[in-house]
């Protein structure tokens, strides 16, 4: 198929975007390998960012055709007549295009969590089997979607279905990739067949296509078949482990069930975690997509239907084990036991407890990994690379041995066991971009060590008060922290499964990791809410958030809403625009900067002190800062709303309402260039 029969046929310009070489360059560094976040037989795939409809930044993955590729025009154009036609919660998305001389690209959504494979074979964060099974459950939903009719009247038959074609969004959801192999057939037979040379992956390959060339829906069933082998047994499709004589997965797991040996064959990670029913039938389901006969196996809607009675199997198990709880949406929730009579225990405070608690709700969220102490002491190297040091002297850097960096906290022996652990009960439950990520524990005698995904490029708060070794960052990267922390608070406030009131919102609790995403971490003062609970509480006192910017209502009164943590967000919208830390100094350093005299704006001195500066879209994110931070929680938007606005970034700062009585005057200082010192530090 040549390009240009292509996009006549197809008009891809209608159906995706078309960018330049230079676009696809700037969005990915001219191709710095350090982007590169993985690599197949089409080519290296980049992580990139563009400027979606020429407002906000959007995270991208871009595949580019290399010249050694076995695959070329034919894929290329294959792909997008595929993408730009079906459209399913369970496909990777087609954002566009380049096809420029020789350079032959495809743009797709960002998957934050890779590939299962990566994440089953390589050195990517342990699945549990719960999570494994809904990555089956939607990969079987987008593949029942090819085969039965896609809106075009005819079926897909993917024919390169395998782990690492299924690729993760941020919510662990599945999504199907990679359409270069496709195939369009009629959909009123299962077992309609496509005469095309043999193409695909060794271990996916249906032994019926390879014997007769006949492509068929049920040898997408039999890949799928192999992939749940993966899943189960966390072995390779191919894998020279299983011994020289059979080194077919598929092969080598028939034969081990028919000997009676299908405990044997799971991976450790998932070793009593499974229920003997939920195990026997997921393997019979297995068995079923391997039949040597086409007609012996099930369709992708019959696969499904299967998964999802494993599914019900497994919850039904786990709530059994659960000791009882709250219930949070629909679900039990247990609860923190520490009893005194424990080991290890320091204040009346069980460390073995902890134990309890990750067993009871791994099933239900994911597998939290317990690190013994001598896999972080080498990690660390013997605790000799702290993170930051004059921040934080109990956060450090750690190497494990596959490879992954990860950042390790130590709790002290005077610090609240209880609050790290309430962070950790917390964590179980969120997962989101941009929140901080629970990898693990450890514990070692009266000493607690938490696990989290590595930030390298440290805190905000790092690159805010060490501006006299830290660059300031420009303009985009700062919008994008805001923008990000905002997400969060969003995630937090209305869509977790519990909800969340973080009331710690500060520089030091935002990470940050090697593309500038941030993420919010530090939990140990956050409050839970049922989902129909309202998220309005009355605190003690001594039970209010310690800080040195709270809210009033909360500082005052013990007040505590989700209002709270937008109070603290419009003091970091101001922090993040001006590069400082306290308030009152940042601004009046600003005026005087500008003098009386001087006859320039807020907006002037903004856009020539801050590189790459958008005057307008900075005084829009002042005039949010303003709102979020009225006296009176009622006049301050919601997250929800506070995103609305930062999003809409053409409009201009004014068209928003006007402050009625924001904590600090700035609004006037927007509007009239300058104010007096006395003025602006009133809080009256």
């Amino acid at each position: 198929m040549s390009s240009q029969s292509s996009s006549s046929s197809l008009d891809p310009l209608q159906l995706s975007r078309q960018f330049t070489i230079s676009e696809i360059q700037i969005a990915t560094q001219n191709f710095d390998d350090s982007l590169v976040v993985r690599s197949g037989g089409f080519g290296k795939v980049y992580k990139g960012t563009i400027t979606n409809n020429g407002e906000s930044l959007l995270d991208v993955a871009i595949k580019r055709l290399e010249t050694t590729s076995s695959q070329g025009a034919v894929e290329f154009w294959a792909e997008i007549e595929m993408l730009s036609k079906l459209r399913h919660c369970h496909l990777v998305s087609l954002i566009g295009y380049c096809n420029d001389g020789q350079e032959m690209i495809l743009v797709y959504q960002y998957m934050p969590h890779g590939t299962l494979e990566h994440h089953l074979h390589k050195r990517g964060l342990p699945l549990s089997w719960m999570r494994r099974l809904k990555i089956c459950i939607g990969a079987a939903r987008g593949l029942h979607y090819l085969h039965t009719g896609t809106g075009i009247n005819h079926g897909v038959i993917h024919r390169d279905v395998k782990s690492s074609n299924i690729l993760l969004d941020d919510c662990w959801e599945a999504k199907i990739a990679d359409f270069g192999l496709s195939k369009i057939g009629p959909t009123n037979q299962s077992c309609t067949s496509v005469s095309t040379l043999v193409k695909g992956t060794f271990g996916y390959l249906d032994p019926d296509y390879v014997y007769t060339g006949r492509l068929t829906r049920k040898s997408d069933v039999y890949a799928f078949g192999v992939v749940m082998l993966e899943v189960l047994c966390g072995k390779q499709a191919v894998d020279r482990s299983l011994g020289e004589e059979q080194w077919s997965l598929a092969r080598w797991a028939q034969d081990s069930i028919k000997k009676g040996m299908l405990k044997q064959i799971v991976d450790a990670n998932l070793k009593g975690r499974i229920s003997h029913k939920c195990l026997k039938k997921f393997a019979q389901l297995a068995e079923w997509c391997l039949q040597s006969h086409l007609n012996q196996r099930p369709t992708m809607a019959e696969v499904l239907l299967g998964l999802e009675s494993v599914l019900a199997l497994q919850e039904k198990s786990n709530k059994i084990l659960q000791p009882s709880g709250m219930t949070v949406s629909g679900r039990e929730v247990p609860k923190l036991i520490f009893p005194s009579n424990w080991e290890h225990s320091v204040g009346g405070i069980s460390l073995k407890s902890l134990d309890i608690y990750l067993y009871a709700v791994e099933s239900e969220n994911r597998t939290l990994r317990r690190f013994d102490f001598d896999t972080i002491n080498v990690a660390t190297e013997n605790f000799s690379n702290p993170i930051f040091l004059y921040y934080s002297e109990d956060l450090y850097k750690g190497r494990l041995q596959n490879g992954q960096d990860i950042s390790i906290y130590k709790q002290r022996y005077c610090e609240s066991y209880e609050d790290k652990m309430k962070e950790a009960s917390t964590l179980f439950y969120l997962e989101h971009k941009n929140l901080v990520e629970l990898l693990g524990y450890c514990i070692a005698g009266k000493e607690l060590y938490f696990v989290y995904n590595f930030a390298s490029c440290g805190t905000l708060e790092y690159w805010i008060t060490g501006s006299n070794i830290c660059a300031p960052l420009i303009w985009d990267v700062r919008y994008k922290i805001l923008l990000g922390v905002a997400q969060a608070l969003v995630y937090l406030h209305n869509h977790a499964p519990i909800r969340v009131i973080h009331c710690d919102v500060t520089l030091r609790k935002i990470w940050l990791d090697e593309s500038w995403v941030p993420r919010l971490s530090g939990f140990e003062f956050s409050r839970c809410f049922k989902i129909d609970e309202p998220d309005y509480i009355k605190v003690d006192a001594d039970q209010c958030t310690r800080g040195y910017f709270i809210a009033p209502e909360h500082l005052r009164h013990g007040h505590l809403s989700t209002k709270v943590d937008v109070f603290n967000f419009g003091y970091l919208i101001l922090q993040t625009v001006f590069w400082r830390t306290s308030i009152g100094v940042l601004v009046v350093e600003a005026g005087k900067q500008l003098g009386v005299e001087s006859g320039l704006t807020l907006r002037d001195w903004l856009c020539s002190n801050i590189s790459g500066a958008d005057s307008s879209q900075i005084c829009r994110c002042i005039h949010i800062a303003m709102l979020c931070t009225e006296e009176d929680a009622n006049d301050r938007p919601s997250m929800d709303a506070v995103i609305g606005m930062l999003l809409n970034t053409s409009s201009h700062y004014h068209t928003l309402p006007l402050p009625k009585k924001s904590f600090y005057y700035l609004w006037d200082y927007v509007n009239r260039g300058a104010v007096k010192e006395s003025e602006l530090l009133s809080e009256d």
